[in-house]
C-alpha cells in the first residue's frame, strides 16, 4: 500500500529523468559536427588528396580584415569567409575587398545567436537578411551557411534542406576554446590537418589578435607538408 501511494511521486521522478535526458540529447545533437536532422552538412572534405580549405568565421570588422586579406595575397591562399549580415552593414567596403579579392564568401547569420528553439520566421530573417548584404559585395557564387557556435537542430536545418543549402562545419577548431597563443593555435591546426580538413579560426576582431598572428606559420607549416588551400566549394567538389 505504501507503494502505491508513492506511485504518482515515483512516475514524475522517471518522468523528470527521461525528459532530462532528452534535453542533454538534443543539446548534442545540436552540436554534433557530423549530423543534423535534415539536408546536407559537412565537416570535412572527402578526399585523400592533400587539400583543405581554410574558413574565417564573423566580421568583416576593420581590426583584421585588411591584415588577413594582404596575407592570403602574398601567399596566394584562397579562403572562405562566414560573414555576418550586421558587421556587413557596418563596413560594406571590406565585405566588397573579400569579394574583390576573390575569396568565398558565406552566411553565418545576421546577429550570429545560437539557432537553436528559433521559430521558422526567425532563421529566414537572420539568413535571407545576410544573404542580401553578401550580393551586394559583388559576390556571385553559392553561398554556403555555417550556424553560429555550430547550433542547429530543428527549424534552421529544415529551412536550409528546404532552399538546397549546405550546412558547412570543420574538423579543426584551434582557437574557439579559451585564449590560447599563436604558437599554441599554430601547434594545434598543424597537428589536426589531414587530407580534406576544414579549418576554422577567428581572426576578424581586435580581442583575435593570436589567432592573425598564427595565421602566418599555419599556411607555411601546411604548405611545408604538401597542402593546396581551396574554398569551401571547391574542396566539396572533391567528393
Amino acid at each position: 500500500m505504501k507503494w502505491l501511494r508513492r506511485k504518482p511521486t515515483i512516475i514524475a521522478a522517471v518522468g523528470l529523468v527521461v525528459v532530462l535526458i532528452a534535453a542533454v540529447s538534443l543539446w548534442n545533437v545540436s552540436s554534433a559536427r557530423t549530423f543534423q536532422f535534415f539536408g546536407d552538412l559537412v565537416a570535412r572534405g572527402e578526399t585523400g588528396d592533400r587539400l583543405v580549405a581554410l574558413t574565417f568565421d564573423d566580421g568583416p570588422d576593420p581590426a583584421g580584415t585588411q591584415i588577413v586579406l594582404d596575407l592570403l595575397r602574398a601567399e596566394q591562399v584562397p579562403a572562405t569567409f562566414f560573414l555576418m549580415g550586421r558587421d556587413l552593414d557596418k563596413h560594406p567596403d571590406l565585405g566588397r575587398q573579400i569579394a574583390e579579392a576573390g575569396h568565398e564568401i558565406g552566411n553565418h547569420t545576421f546577429h550570429h545567436p545560437r539557432m537553436i528553439g528559433v521559430l521558422p520566421g526567425t532563421v529566414a530573417k537572420e539568413i535571407e537578411d545576410t544573404d542580401d548584404r553578401i550580393r551586394r559585395t559583388g559576390y556571385t557564387g553559392d553561398i554556403h551557411f555555417r550556424p553560429p557556435h555550430g547550433k542547429k537542430l530543428f527549424a534552421l536545418p529544415h529551412y536550409l534542406k528546404q532552399h538546397h543549402r549546405t550546412t558547412v562545419m570543420w574538423d579543426v577548431e584551434p582557437d574557439s576554446a579559451g585564449t590560447p597563443t599563436a604558437q599554441e593555435i599554430a601547434r594545434r591546426t598543424l597537428a589536426e590537418t589531414r587530407p580534406g580538413s576544414i579549418i576554422l579560426l577567428h581572426p576578424m576582431y581586435a580581442s583575435r589578435d593570436q589567432t592573425r598572428q598564427a595565421l602566418k606559420p599555419i599556411i607555411t607549416g601546411l604548405k611545408e607538408r604538401g597542402y593546396r588551400f581551396l574554398t569551401v566549394s571547391a574542396l566539396l567538389r572533391h567528393r
